[in-house]
């Protein structure tokens, strides 16, 4: 902090008064959510998705989404996860 014995306050154009003025910011890195909102978003897009389109998927993770999808498209029948007759209705 020798710098500030020297500019007390800051001075406009000093690189040293800037650089000591930074704030760094971490945004999600800092807490602890397991997935980004950008992704989780997109997970319950997809979700949406194949939902409006008959699927029920296992769960709302895109693994499961992505499955069901799958299945349905090879079938030509819309996926049911919780259903006793194979997920196939």
């Amino acid at each position: 902090m020798l710098h500030r014995q020297t500019h007390p306050e800051d001075v406009e154009d000093c690189f040293g008064c800037k650089i000591l003025g930074i704030n760094l910011n971490a945004g999600e890195a800092s807490t602890r959510v397991p997935m980004s909102t950008k992704k989780w978003d997109a997970e319950l897009q997809a979700y949406r998705d194949a939902r409006a389109q008959g699927i029920q998927p296992a769960s709302t993770r895109m693994r499961d989404i992505k499955v069901a999808v799958e299945v349905s498209n090879r079938a030509g029948k819309a996926f049911k996860a919780d259903d006793s007759t194979g997920g196939l209705i």
